[in-house]
């Protein structure tokens, strides 16, 4: 004769202790649910599981009918009966009889899903309480590898991470709902001016070879050193945060029709000085002469005006060196989730580092792992995040020093991941650098030759530069020409006019 228990057939609790929050009867009523209509698993199957339960034997009960719809046999208490008999704590409840009691005190198929979204929200209460006492216990751990402020971002780490766990945003979606998204891209698209469907970049023929900065895209922009990359960024930005405008709805939504907030991690600059860059090309004054204060009257005044506009400018900046991939991703997903956040800049990707408290086999096994944790970032926010690169110096050996995508550092997973390769290219700072000489067996008449072709060339490139597209997912590739003022860091369209020819023209 079976003795008989309670269906919750556990101690009452201690009032003197508090004890983790659970709930037995919930969970006994998901199981029973199960059991009778193995179908009532497809409700929580995506978001719980077999650890979210507080009784271990729950959670054994529970991995065991996964296992068996897996394999597309019926989960009842007869056909468990088989895989838990030798399951000790099930046989100390009951066994056999147990199973059987779960089944008749079923919750309906329609309860499931709540059912199950209470047993998990009841796990992450218990995680919560055992990280705080994790992190309060590592507080007081004299640790030297392990700073107080790594700790805090190990906090934050594991607090997103409980934050987002069991979150089914990755399922299938009917074509029609990815359709109707991709005609209301469109749309918005064609409202705008420059005809974009990403955040603009300010530079027209730039816009039209990209279509913008597309959301969730990884945008490599490379270059060796002196090219301008840090400038073309800089401008970028600072146009994408310049057209920020959003249009509140009827019912008070915002929606964002153009530009973007941008937040900038300069691994490399100091925030001051990524400002002074801006402040310089936006009044036109020598970058050197606003550091240094040397500024007359009118300068003074066209910086005074300059800093009013700029200064509510939605451009975030972080200047703190050395970040890893994991501690830029914390503080991307703060920032998007206080202010907003609609472009992500890196400058540069290899100053970043990966995972702190891991150390890879090879940089270039780490190189591959922030370029991956960049483009997870860039789906999960879904923003377009820009990531500048350096090229290795096989460039300077050849003839033509235009870059190409073998010449990127690590480029076997730098090339993979990213969605645009973008070189920037100025022909200028190489023929500064490569006045020809005369030749001992030189004619006067031959050098000339010479020397004027090379100061016809000079003139014809200068403050120029190429942005070259060497890959890109969603469009063409090639080159196009940009206007750069390297006293300013000023990029520019080539030409000063863009417009719609008139009748007459």
């Amino acid at each position: 004769m079976l003795t008989s228990l309670p269906l919750a057939a556990r101690p009452a609790d201690d009032l003197l202790v508090r004890t983790p929050p659970h709930n037995y009867q919930a969970e006994q009523a998901l199981l029973g649910a199960v059991l009778m209509n193995n179908r009532a698993l497809e409700k929580v199957s995506e978001f719980l599981l077999a650890e979210h339960f507080a009784e271990p034997v729950h959670g054994r009960i529970y991995e065991a009918v996964r296992q068996l719809t897996n394999r597309n046999q019926i989960a009842n208490p007869v056909t468990l009966k088989t895989y838990l008999s030798n399951d000790a704590d099930l046989q100390e409840l009951g066994g056999d009889a147990y199973l059987a009691r779960l089944a008749a005190a079923a919750a309906s198929i329609i309860n499931a899903e709540d059912y199950g979204r209470l047993i998990f929200d009841l796990h992450l209460r218990r995680e919560l309480i055992a990280l705080g006492e994790d992190l309060v216990n590592d507080a007081y751990r004299p640790d030297i590898d392990l700073d107080a402020k790594d700790q805090i971002q190990d906090a934050e780490q594991k607090l997103f991470d409980l934050a987002t766990m069991g979150q089914a945003e990755g399922g299938f979606q009917p074509f029609k709902t990815s359709m109707i998204a991709a005609i209301n891209q469109a749309e918005m698209a064609r409202k705008r001016d420059g005809k974009l469907s990403g955040v603009t970049t300010g530079l027209r023929d730039l816009d039209t070879k990209l279509g913008g900065l597309h959301r969730s895209d990884l945008l490599i922009l490379a270059g060796r050193p002196s090219m301008g990359k840090t400038a073309l960024a800089t401008n970028i930005a600072f146009n994408a945060a310049q057209a920020y405008r959003v249009e509140r709805s009827a019912a008070g939504q915002e929606t964002v029709v153009d530009g973007a907030v941008v937040a900038f991690f300069s691994l490399e600059m100091s925030a001051d000085q990524l400002a002074t860059r801006i402040l310089a090309e936006r009044c036109e004054i020598n970058s050197h002469k606003l550091r240094q204060g040397e500024l007359n009257q009118d300068e003074f005044n066209r910086l005074v005006v300059a800093s009013q506009e700029l200064y509510n400018l939605p451009l975030y900046i972080d200047d703190t060196p050395a970040l890893t991939v994991s501690a830029l991703r914390t503080r991307a997903r703060r920032l998007s989730r206080t202010r907003g956040l609609g472009m992500i800049v890196i400058d540069y990707l290899q100053l970043l580092s990966g995972s702190a408290g891991k150390r890879a086999e090879n940089r270039v096994q780490e190189i591959s792992e922030i370029t991956r944790g960049l483009k997870a970032l860039a789906k999960e926010l879904n923003v377009p995040v820009l990531a500048l690169s350096q090229l290795s110096r096989s460039v300077e050996q050849r003839e033509d020093k235009r870059p190409q995508l073998a010449d990127l550092r690590e480029s076997g997973s730098i090339e993979q991941d990213a969605d645009v390769v973008m070189f920037v290219f100025r022909e200028q700072y190489y023929l500064e650098r490569a006045a020809p000489g005369r030749r001992p067996d030189e004619s006067e008449e031959k050098f000339n030759s010479r020397h004027a072709a090379w100061q016809a060339r000079c003139e014809e490139v200068w403050n120029t530069a190429e942005a070259i597209v060497a890959k890109q997912r969603h469009g063409p590739v090639g080159t196009v020409r940009l206007f750069f003022d390297g006293q300013y860091t000023k990029f520019a369209d080539l030409d000063a006019w863009h417009g719609t020819p008139t009748a007459d023209e």
